[in-house]
């Protein structure tokens, strides 16, 4: 098991600049690949103060100008927004420019309010996604390649930019069963979201993501699972409160848009509450919040109910100061993750087929 940084990179307050988001992101993942987190993470979304990031490889390109061993990730790429060959292209430039540390998370997309935007059917999203992959693989595997599909057509094509190693390590997020199996077929880690807040809500995943695997004709219990999580290291009740609220008001923005509910105040997304939302009580007794005891005892749970390959440790969400998310980064390194290799040893051995043999 090894821990990532994600960058959602939204604002709560209207008129924060966008550079400074960018700013307090880069910041951030200095501050991560210091504190030895394996990947960091950019999110991608569009129109509204939700995500002020609408290029995760952009990012990643930037970043590798800044970083030298952490790896960077696509969190994810909304496959279906793109053209298939400028995704194809600009995933082997970026790889090239990272020297081989891009990891290219994928996804088909949720928001409605995105794909009406961008002139595109969500419905057709998920098969568009596997059709781009698909294309993606054989331009990878061979100098030139073509394709004729039920959505894209490419006459014999050379993509120039090639990544480092062929594909790169791909990760997967979202819900579609078309896309559980093709992780399960090529073996790439399924990722979920906070909305499986708790140790029984994670297994259950595992569980599904499991028989989704043994379908495919793989052994489940060689799953590799990661688990997105909002993160604050903290003493003071009243900075985690807060930052709970802060995870709150996160979800809800994501749920609104999820479920087609969601009103805008110019660019910015009204907050309600949605329909079966937990407690921030309940989200206190279970997130990642806390000082370092109950931050290490939480992810012990979650280890054993779910042993995941890969925690995406989201320490910066809404207004919260940039301080608390470094401090909270510095807090995995020192004081979090010992706590955790006293019980289960070296994490590297979490959540890895090896160790499922074993």
């Amino acid at each position: 098991m090894d821990v990532g940084l994600f960058c959602l990179m939204g604002y709560r307050t209207r008129g924060t600049p966008t550079a400074a988001i960018y700013d307090d992101a880069v910041a951030q993942v200095k501050a991560a690949e210091q504190a030895g987190f394996a990947i960091a993470w950019f999110a991608e979304h569009h129109f509204s103060n939700y995500c002020v990031c609408p290029s995760p490889l952009t990012m990643v390109a930037h970043m590798a100008a800044h970083t030298s061993r952490i790896r960077l990730g696509s969190g994810v790429v909304i496959v279906p927004l793109y053209h298939p060959s400028r995704l194809i292209a600009e995933v082997g430039m970026v790889d090239s420019l990272a020297h081989g540390r891009l990891v290219l998370g994928i996804g088909s997309g949720y928001q409605p309010y995105e794909f009406e935007r961008f002139g595109q059917d969500l419905q057709e999203a998920p098969a568009r996604l596997l059709e781009v992959m698909a294309m993606m693989e054989k331009a990878f595997a061979a100098e030139t390649f073509a394709h004729d599909g039920a959505h894209y057509a490419m006459p014999p094509a050379h993509i120039a930019p090639r990544p480092v190693r062929g594909m790169p390590d791909i990760y997967v997020a979202g819900d579609n069963p078309d896309l559980h199996r093709y992780a399960a077929e090529r073996d790439c880690v399924v990722m979920v979201t906070p909305r499986h807040f708790t140790p029984a809500m994670l297994a259950a995943a595992r569980a599904r993501f499991e028989g989704t695997r043994a379908r495919a004709g793989k052994p489940p219990e060689t799953l590799r699972f990661g688990a997105m999580r909002p993160f604050c290291v903290t003493s003071d009740r009243q900075e985690a409160a807060r930052f709970l609220e802060n995870a709150r008001w996160q979800i809800r923005l994501s749920q609104s848009l999820r479920r087609r509910e969601q009103e805008m105040d110019g660019g910015m997304i009204v907050e309600k509450p949605w329909e079966g939302e937990p407690t921030l009580e309940e989200m206190a007794a279970h997130m990642l919040v806390g000082d370092a005891a109950t931050v290490a005892a939480r992810m012990a749970a979650e280890i054993r109910a779910a042993s995941p390959c890969h925690y995406l440790l989201q320490a910066q969400l809404g207004d919260m100061p940039p301080g608390t998310a470094l401090r909270s980064i510095a807090a995995w390194q020192a004081e979090v993750r010992p706590i955790l290799e006293r019980e289960f040893g070296p994490l590297d051995r979490i959540g890895t087929p090896a160790a499922a043999a074993a």
